[in-house]
């Protein structure tokens, strides 16, 4: 079993496609794409949040201060329009980010003391709306002082103005902490990302280990050796375990060394975020993993063997990406949390328990149901596999 094991090993470390796969990009590849993304977003919110911002204004004598404040704000450029009629053209060919119609007796309302009301036009279809956030907080500072004239017209002091806006505020006091904070949203972006680089790495060598023998017309010769099928099974078993585990855990290394010596470009509450997260917390990641590899590899290695060539199975092999993130996306959901019951969810239970590891709030008692019940899948996945292997149809489809 062991002379097939490495056989397969050297085979991989050969072939110049598995060692991209295998360890350039999870060590170099993946953690410089995502840590370039993160630094490349963030700039580019820093310069939408202050670039310049052209507008239109219509219905300005209706309201003067307000026009005024718009003119007078850093980062809007007034653009003159005809009419109202060029607003949704001007917007289209981007001459203008947005557009304001004040309507005629606003001025009159605000000095009644009545709440009045102006059109705001723009393009909604944004993910991150930075135009309505921008002009809200400039209106929000024309009504600071509305508020403020309103105060000196009733003889209000400022704490009965406060009670008449609003008798009963809220004060936040949240218990989380910021490696809490922050770690709900890192924590469910590394498991998918684990997860992903553990079976990617291993799909390419599972579709050659199989298919690609079937192929070169070797799985013959292999079979006709003095070694039981289990053993064959386990030998290529293992290599696909190997590889994904290596693959892995690599990252996990890459990107704590990245991380130690580029953090500052990410951000200090990151990297102090990070630095909390202890040995413990790091080892019980990466033993997670152990099983997690185990299954990918059994579920990879069945279907390899059991497709006839390699087109064909690295066809059947795609859609294992998506059953990969669908488990991953449920730890994401609100109401599912690491409890008993999610414990034994193979993949999910994996997911929900890193998120509470970078979180800190990990409950250890559960650690070993998850590691159990995952382990207990993989074991039957390859129970599996191994009488898939002992099929005649299946070996020989063609």
């Amino acid at each position: 079993m062991w002379t097939i094991y490495l056989k397969e090993l050297l085979e991989l470390v050969r072939d110049r496609r598995t060692f991209i796969f295998t360890v350039f990009i999870p060590v170099f590849g993946m953690p410089l794409i995502f840590s370039g993304f993160g630094y490349l977003s963030s700039t580019l919110f820093k310069q939408a949040s202050t670039a310049e911002m052209t507008y239109a204004v219509f219905g300005k004598e209706h309201a003067p201060q307000l026009a005024e404040r718009f003119a007078r704000e850093k980062g809007f450029h007034e653009i003159v329009l005809a009419s109202q009629d060029q607003i949704k053209p001007a917007i289209g060919a981007e001459r203008i980010k947005f557009a304001l119609v004040i309507p005629a007796g606003l001025g009159d309302r605000l000095t009644a003391q009545q709440q009045g009301k102006i059109e705001l036009h723009y393009n909604s279809a944004a993910t991150v709306d930075l135009t309505r956030k921008r002009v809200l907080a400039v209106l929000g500072a024309e009504n600071g002082a509305l508020r403020e004239q309103a105060m000196a017209r009733f003889q209000l002091s400022k704490e009965q103005l406060a009670y008449a806006l609003d008798p009963i505020q809220l004060e936040d006091h949240s218990t989380a902490g910021k490696r809490e904070q922050m770690g709900a949203v890192i924590g469910g972006m590394l498991p998918y990302i684990l997860l992903m680089v553990c079976l990617m790495a291993a799909m390419y060598p599972a579709i050659d280990t199989g298919a690609g023998e079937k192929e070169r017309g070797t799985l013959e010769t292999l079979l006709l050796a003095p070694v039981s099928r289990s053993a064959i099974v386990l030998a290529k078993f293992l290599m696909l375990f190997t590889v994904g585990l290596t693959s892995a855990l690599l990252m996990i290394v890459s990107v704590a060394v990245l991380i130690h010596f580029f953090g500052g470009l990410v951000g200090s509450d990151l990297v102090q975020m990070l630095h909390a997260i202890g040995p413990l917390d790091l080892a019980m990641v990466a033993l997670m993993l152990v099983p997690t590899a185990a299954i990918f590899a059994a579920i990879l290695l069945s279907i390899s063997i059991y497709a006839k060539s390699y087109k064909e199975a690295a066809g059947m092999i795609s859609p294992l990406i998506i059953v990969t993130i669908l488990p991953t996306l449920v730890a994401l959901l609100p109401g599912v949390e690491l409890n008993w019951r999610w414990a034994m969810v193979p993949l999910t239970n994996v997911a929900l328990a890193m998120k509470e590891l970078v979180k800190g709030t990990m409950d250890y008692r559960m650690f070993s149901v998850i590691l159990l019940s995952t382990a207990l899948t993989a074991g039957l996945l390859l129970a599996l596999c191994r009488w898939w292997f002992n099929r005649e149809q299946v070996l020989f489809r063609n």
